[in-house]
């Protein structure tokens, strides 16, 4: 006969634990002390089980039969409810200390390891801040993309659209690395793609016309500010690297004599160490600058409020903006796309050469550890080049015009 509600709470405790049957194998066992508990017979490979399903009333007798039709719906397809109980409570355990500001401080540790930059390392920090407000307590195997949606429309709302897109990109590094270590079955941003407003490329201001080029040196020559801006200044278009790499470097990196600086692979985009081959003009300069900050701490830019740390990302614009340049016209960045046009326009060097000395990274590693040593001798020629050139084109010398064509 099938309980009702009124015969479970009218059932009295006795001295033996005893058994108030349901239908399907369902029943409630009333200990001697008064408690009620549900549980459920059944069988599993000819083995008879018991399986908990909680106690009478916090599981009132609607819910105990859900969970013993929920059970034998286990049981239908070969699963033992019991095991499946044990599985998932393990699975709770385990879902409430990989929540996702746990998941991402790992990621980012063992992404650490492998060699990201600090620069890179501060980037990840402050996405995971911004979002861990709203899903950092969460586990990851609970977030849905509703959960997401929210913080990354606020952030687009206010104009930041690369900061949202930055952030939905983090959030599926933390998803995907989640899911390679067995703690997430998929990203769950997969279903976010084109839900936020997609930012504008990021346009790097950049003087490339020769003429123009010289103006921008006899302007740099001309500025008044601080003396380490002003060598940062200097030195940016005769090695033209990312300015990041510039703000960072450090005199142990720099052999004089041997007129190369090789920046560490950590510092590097790419992850590979970089080797700048230093002309005349910039190893000039660099003497120069040793006079006013080689004691101090090893950095070669230091800041002016800390010499423990470079200075800051937005120095040699700022100095740009100084002397008349609007970032649509020229940033520190662009002191790259500059040599980059100019040296192609100059048919004087192989394509390759010049890809060498931005940094840029080859696709195939072999192809790429050839060119490594094939042009190196072409790499040194050239940077002695350009500098020379940029001096000429610093004294407004005239103009040639170069084939359209390089050699590579």
């Amino acid at each position: 006969m099938a309980l009702t509600d009124t015969a479970i709470k009218n059932a009295k405790p006795k001295d033996k634990p005893y058994k108030m049957g349901d239908a399907g194998g369902l029943f409630l066992l009333v200990q001697p002390s008064g408690g009620k508990l549900w549980r459920l017979k059944y069988r599993v490979d000819g083995k008879e089980k018991k399986l908990g399903l909680g106690t009478y009333p916090e599981v009132s007798l609607g819910d105990a039969r859900k969970g013993r039709d929920k059970a034998r719906e286990l049981i239908a397809i070969g699963k033992d409810p019991g095991v499946e109980k044990v599985r998932k409570k393990v699975q709770d355990r385990i879902s409430a200390d990989n929540t996702f500001a746990t998941v991402a401080a790992e990621f980012i540790n063992k992404r650490t390891k492998e060699g990201w930059a600090e620069n890179t390392l501060a980037k990840a920090e402050y996405l995971l801040g911004n979002l861990s407000p709203a899903i950092g307590r969460m586990p990851v195997a609970e977030i849905m993309p509703a959960d997401l949606i929210p913080v990354l429309k606020r952030v687009e709302g206010k104009g930041n659209l690369e900061t949202a897109r930055r952030m939905l990109q983090f959030a599926s590094q933390v998803f995907r690395y989640a899911v390679a270590t067995t703690r997430l079955t998929s990203d769950p941003t997969r279903d976010l793609k084109g839900a936020l407003i997609a930012p504008k490329p990021k346009h790097h201001g950049a003087i490339i016309d020769p003429v123009k080029v010289g103006e921008l040196l006899r302007a740099i020559d001309g500025y008044d500010g601080n003396h380490v801006t002003l060598y940062a200044l200097k030195l940016s278009p005769h090695v033209f690297v990312r300015p990041g790499e510039l703000r960072s470097a450090m005199w142990k990196e720099i052999d004089i004599e041997g007129a190369v600086w090789t920046i560490p692979a950590e510092k590097m985009k790419m992850r590979k160490p970089h080797h700048v081959p230093l002309s005349r003009q910039a190893l000039a300069l660099l003497n120069e600058l040793h006079e006013l900050t080689g004691g101090r701490l090893g950095l070669v830019f230091p800041s002016i409020r800390s010499t423990a740390r470079p200075m800051s990302e937005n120095t040699v614009n700022a100095a740009l903006r100084r002397l008349g340049f609007t970032g649509d016209e020229m940033t520190a960045h662009g002191f790259r796309a500059m040599a980059s046009t100019l040296l192609n326009e100059s048919g004087k060097w192989h394509s390759d050469a010049i890809e060498r000395a931005l940094a840029h990274q080859d696709s195939d590693n072999v192809r790429a550890a050839y060119h490594r040593g094939a042009h190196w001798k072409e790499r040194v020629e050239m940077a002695q080049w350009w500098s020379d050139h940029l001096d000429q084109l610093r004294a407004g010398a005239a103009i040639l015009n170069f084939p359209t064509k390089g050699r590579g």
